[in-house]
């Protein structure tokens, strides 16, 4: 058990498994890639053991995968047949996923437990850059249906103490998913990107009621609504800031990537600082 806490990460993930193929322009994915790469640096430490919250996985309740060695769910469609051969054998944490529903259900939330179902893309092709030797066991938490942001975090809340135990809670989605306005053909920046950009990169540094409550009301933010048609993207951040604590969030990284702007987050200090 570790005395000081591990910061929480929101991680954009890129597009399928855009890291890991060809692209065009070709160093579109670069500048992401090379800083998720660099996040075991940003953290400081090598963690027991990370909990990612994927914006590919929804269920009726907060569910937690506890399996001992989860496979891989190829969720992406239409890439090169080698995208399709990755492979990430990282083991699972049963332990900690217990741990996980127990904190959850304490907290009054719905929880269930799943042994079947892969790590989507959402985890396995951040994971492939930030912890490429797949040796840091790896537990996947699902979004709820209906995805409400009180309760995400709330759940994000009900997580704090496995910070002190050298979890790394994380975070992984896009801070702008509009799939229809994304600009294959054009360098400019779509506006309501960069004004939701700024929206979130002021709220997550404020302190954590006002944090919290413009996070639940963000569909009201400039571009909000327009940056996320659906919100299963954004909502890991949620989870992430609740899991905060009353610690201060920073943007630690912006990239423009197909017309937009893809921000990650960090709150807490780095286990080095």
């Amino acid at each position: 058990m570790t005395t000081a806490a591990l910061p929480t990460l929101f991680v954009p993930h890129g597009a399928g498994p855009c890291f890991f193929m060809d692209w065009e322009p070709a160093d579109a994915w670069v500048r992401m890639e090379r800083w998720l790469r660099a996040v075991p640096e940003l953290v400081g430490v090598r963690p027991t053991a990370v909990l990612v919250v994927s914006g590919h996985w929804e269920a009726p309740r907060f569910t937690v995968n506890a399996q001992e060695r989860p496979p891989l769910l190829y969720d992406y469609h239409g890439f090169p047949p080698h995208t399709y051969a990755l492979q990430y054998p990282a083991p699972g944490a049963p332990e900690l996923a217990v741990q996980v529903r127990e904190l959850l259900a304490a907290a009054g939330l719905a929880v269930a437990s799943e042994h079947a179902r892969g790590l989507d893309h959402g985890v396995f092709i951040p994971l492939m850059l930030i912890y490429p030797q797949a040796d840091v066991p790896i537990v996947q938490l699902s979004l709820r249906q209906g995805l409400e942001p009180a309760e995400h975090l709330a759940a994000g809340r009900a997580l704090v103490p496995l910070r002190r135990q050298g979890v790394l809670i994380v975070g992984s989605g896009m801070s702008y998913h509009n799939m229809c306005r994304f600009r294959f053909d054009d360098a400019s920046l779509d506006p309501d990107s960069e004004r939701f950009d700024a929206w979130l990169a002021e709220t997550v540094a404020l302190p954590a009621p006002e944090r919290e409550r413009r996070l639940r009301d963000w569909a009201a933010a400039p571009g909000g609504r327009v940056a996320h048609p659906r919100e299963e993207h954004l909502l890991p951040l949620h989870v992430v800031a609740g899991a905060a604590g009353d610690d201060a969030g920073r943007q630690v990284f912006r990239d423009r990537v197909l017309g937009s702007v893809q921000s990650a987050f960090m709150f807490g200090a780095s286990a080095s600082a």
